[in-house]
């Protein structure tokens, strides 16, 4: 099934279309993982792999260039006529037959797979290194923008949390005491900000950063450890009583 791999490794005599959109956008270090994902729906690479657009937009390029007529194809490697149904699963298309396609469509485009690696490299980087290079930064650019939300939503709870202290430290200041309707008042929020923080959207989305309960006492002794009252001891009480009050209701 391999074409001379003593000069390309990555070379067949013939490939599935995710196969060679994959090799196309120099992903072969990933083939595994995109396959596992493409099986029978091509369409998830767009959802699972969005820091590799190249992915999906190669591989819906080779389908169209069959469904059109512009790519001869076959079915496990045997040559059908161009118009004959095939599984797109079963879809395969000839080595020979794809280096044409993409020499006269696309002749800007020279992957290492088809047309091997140039006898005279000039100065600078390969475009298989660009493209290589090209997926990582998009793959860091996703995750710094993710941090980005993290942290943002993180002091967007803080601020919450900071707020609901500045209140209950008035009114402690107002020597007032607290009825017990206030109290269960007060119990009640705290527990309802505990549930909220660890709760999750229908869609399964956490709805904050914390993943559990000591991830909040963590934060907040972090983040006001001068404070009286702000430790552990104290919160994980007021924070189980808050639950009990929310449960009682």
């Amino acid at each position: 099934m391999y074409a001379n791999q003593s000069c390309n490794l990555y070379a067949k005599l013939f490939y599935r279309p995710v196969d060679a959109a994959l090799r196309w956008c120099n992903l072969t270090t990933y083939e595994k993982e995109i396959l596992e994902v493409a099986q029978h729906c091509p369409s998830r690479l767009k959802t699972n792999f969005p820091q590799w657009p190249c992915l999906h937009v190669n591989t819906e390029k080779i389908f169209d260039a069959i469904q059109h007529g512009e790519l001869a194809y076959g079915c496990f490697g045997v040559p059908v006529a161009i118009g004959t149904p095939v599984d797109y699963d079963h879809i395969t298309v000839r080595h020979t037959d794809l280096k044409c396609w993409m020499s006269r469509y696309y002749p800007d485009q020279r992957p290492a797979f088809l047309f091997g690696q140039p006898l005279h490299q000039k100065n600078g980087i390969s475009i298989e290194t660009y493209l290589a290079l090209q997926g990582d930064r998009d793959a860091l650019q996703v995750s710094i923008k993710r941090l980005e939300a993290a942290h943002q939503q993180l002091l967007n709870d803080l601020e919450a949390i900071g707020l609901e202290r500045k209140n209950i430290h008035h009114l402690l200041k107002t020597n007032r005491k607290v009825s017990d309707r206030s109290e269960s008042v007060y119990l009640n929020i705290i527990g309802a900000m505990v549930n909220l923080f660890l709760d999750k959207s229908p869609s399964g989305k956490p709805l904050s950063v914390f993943q559990s309960q000591a991830a909040i006492v963590d934060a907040l002794t972090a983040h006001y450890k001068d404070v009286p009252g702000i430790t552990k001891r104290t919160l994980d009480e007021k924070f189980a009583a808050g639950k009990r009050s929310l449960i009682n209701q």
